[in-house]
């Protein structure tokens, strides 16, 4: 398989590429800090990738995107996988929720796109939303903004695509004990990046349309989003 990912230093990222190295697969890995970068793809050459390429780039830079697929070449798979948590404050700052709708949502879109144009029938997109985007709440508010256009785009982008036989996967994990989260209390809602790696990859392989990862979030958002909006706006959480 050949795999292109967007965003390969993120914890859940590097955890998804040790498994398709120890399968052999071919890998393309796109992402901002060259040191972590060749640090990650060396790792991968020791645990068995057939071949790992890599690119160092500024992804909320859209105007790269279409270069960066010109040099992956021919995909199976796209999965992306770069995001920003937004921090204490975000919500009340206009520059800070600018750039976390750029990251999280215009950046992914764009790429989705450029892979959309070159996806061969068989093909897989994949993109790491988030259940915030499930229903949006005052402590996240465009965090969960950015994340529901995603999800709303992945499903556009999936009906689009069906009759080219190009499959498109919403990936949703609550929350992932990762260094972007380090800043969070952690709670037994936290699942080590490891589980949520290899859900995906058996999403991606299965060509699911939604997977929570854990499988258990769809439940709690599917309580989440049957809250009456009358008492949804009292709660604090």
């Amino acid at each position: 398989m050949r795999a292109v990912v967007f965003g390969a230093t993120s914890g859940i990222a590097q955890e998804v590429l040790r498994l398709w190295a120890r399968r052999g697969d071919d890998l393309f890995l796109v992402a901002r800090n060259q040191e972590r970068l060749a640090s990650v793809a060396e790792d991968l050459r020791l645990r068995g990738a057939r071949s790992v390429r890599t690119a160092v780039a500024d992804l909320d830079d859209l105007s790269i995107h279409p270069a960066l697929f010109d040099d992956a070449g021919q995909f199976d798979v796209t999965l992306v996988a770069h995001g920003l948590l937004a921090g204490p404050g975000a919500d009340a700052d206009a520059a800070c929720a600018e750039r976390i709708l750029r990251t999280n949502l215009n950046s992914p879109v764009s790429l989705l796109t450029q892979a959309a144009a070159r996806a061969q029938a068989g093909a897989c997109l994949a993109a790491i939303g988030s259940v915030a985007g499930d229903r949006g709440r005052a402590a996240n508010a465009v965090y969960g903004a950015a994340k529901a256009g995603l999800d709303a785009f992945l499903s556009a982008l999936r009906q689009r695509l069906f009759a080219r036989g190009v499959r498109v996967v919403t990936l949703k994990p609550g929350f992932v004990d990762t260094a972007m989260t380090a800043h969070l209390t952690k709670s037994p809602l936290f699942a080590p990046p490891a589980t949520v790696a290899r859900g995906i990859v058996r999403a991606v392989d299965a060509g699911r349309p939604v997977v929570y990862l854990p499988r258990f979030w769809r439940i709690v958002m599917l309580l989440v989003r049957a809250i009456p909006e009358r008492l949804f706006l009292r709660l604090q959480f």
